[in-house]
């Protein structure tokens, strides 16, 4: 940690701060490290105590989200005797109301390129982060189950929880509905959804959830 000049302690949140003010004054990235330090009054030295670039900290910005949603979770003690269906409810719910906090740079930083593959490029560490933490959930599950066959796959329960967070930003991006109710009905019908599937009773939910998916497809057009 440092001290600026205003006896301000710096650390990764307050470059993280002072970062997404400074795109959303200015309407635009910094185009340099220097550039960025110069304007905040953040030795630029300090800056590479935390960050090694302007693009990992954008990465860091997502990662930060994740930490602290998982704290938040964890910080309720009753989270710890929830099913893992109820833990999964939870993450999303917390994630998209840390998003909510923050639309107005997240919105600018998903729409920073022409090309959405170039978008998703700030969202690696995530990855690694959400398919970790579907990873442990269906572990834990697992351990419960006799039988070898009754197990679920972790690779692809890991990599459709990272497919499903996508599809819940997208939706989410262009959700205009009041507090987001909208998003909220798309997390519980996605996340009831794939657990059903791998608890083999799909049918209904994925009717269920494919009937929403329809309908919002068709307001949009």
């Amino acid at each position: 940690m440092a001290s600026s000049k205003n006896n301000q302690t710096i650390d990764n949140e307050y470059i993280i701060s002072k970062y997404m003010a400074y795109v959303l004054d200015h309407d635009g990235f910094p185009k340099s490290v220097y550039k960025f330090c110069k304007e905040t009054d953040i030795p630029e030295d300090v800056f590479y105590n935390f960050f090694g670039s302007i693009e990992s900290l954008n990465k860091g910005i997502w990662n930060t989200f994740f930490t602290t949603t998982v704290n938040a979770m964890n910080k309720n003690k009753e989270y710890v005797e929830f099913s893992n269906r109820d833990k999964m409810l939870t993450f999303f719910y917390t994630f998209f109301e840390m998003l909510s906090l923050n639309r107005s740079y997240v919105l600018f930083a998903m729409k920073q390129y022409d090309m959405p593959f170039k978008n998703i490029n700030q969202l690696k560490g995530l990855r690694i982060h959400i398919k970790d933490f579907a990873a442990e959930l269906i572990e834990n599950d697992n351990e419960s189950k006799h039988f070898k066959l009754a197990k679920n796959p972790i690779p692809v329960f890991s990599e459709g929880a990272w497919l499903q967070f996508l599809f819940l930003l997208n939706f989410w991006i262009g959700d205009e509905s009041p507090a987001f109710e909208k998003t909220d009905v798309a997390i519980e019908k996605s996340v009831n959804t794939i657990f059903d599937l791998f608890d083999n009773t799909p049918l209904d939910n994925v009717l269920d959830f494919g009937k929403f998916l329809w309908k919002e497809k068709t307001m949009w057009n």
